[in-house]
């Protein structure tokens, strides 16, 4: 079973990334599992989405949320500076994170593999959200596959456009040039 986290701050995406991640491994045949965790004040404020996905002989799920991720994503590189996002991901994982700096200079442990892409730009460029509020998620999905292969690119694409249908078009260019501009770092330790 493959368990994520994936942190941003309301109004990023981050459940309907959950939601997209899911229907693309579902897409793949496996189970899946996806839900939020929010509190009253979305927008700005912490977010975290879970998404479990299981091979159709392991479709045993914990209805709790994941503590030991495999692998996250975070939308807001902000969060990165209380190290919370970090919290239990399993060694080796992956950490693709919002931002235009390098991966190497994002303060991410050497234990971890991690990648960086400008979500934020590249929804700007396709008019997703708005410059004080770019909403990222299918962009950093384009990351997530290109960087992991736990979901290809088409299976994304797909699932964009069954999660996002008004705004399709937009939502996988964004996610294909993420998947295209992505910056991959080697696990260090």
């Amino acid at each position: 079973m493959i368990e994520l986290r994936i942190h941003g701050r309301g109004g990023q995406g981050a459940v309907v990334a959950s939601k997209a991640l899911a229907q693309a491994a579902f897409q793949q045949g496996h189970y899946v599992q996806s839900y939020p965790d929010y509190g009253v004040e979305r927008r700005g404020a912490p977010v975290v989405a879970f998404a479990r996905i299981a091979e159709p002989d392991d479709r045993y799920f914990v209805r709790q949320d994941i503590r030991e991720p495999d692998h996250i994503l975070v939308l807001d590189p902000t969060l990165l500076e209380s190290g919370a996002p970090l919290q239990g991901l399993q060694d080796g994982g992956w950490v693709v994170v919002n931002s235009p700096d390098e991966p190497g200079t994002l303060g991410v442990p050497p234990q971890y593999r991690v990648a960086a892409v400008d979500a934020s730009a590249i929804a700007v460029r396709h008019g997703l959200g708005t410059a004080a509020q770019p909403v990222v998620n299918t962009a950093i999905l384009g990351a997530f596959a290109r960087a992991t292969g736990v979901v290809t690119l088409d299976e994304v694409l797909a699932a964009i456009e069954h999660e996002v249908p008004a705004r399709a078009a937009d939502n996988i260019a964004a996610a294909t040039e993420a998947y295209e501009t992505v910056r991959m770092g080697a696990l260090r330790a």
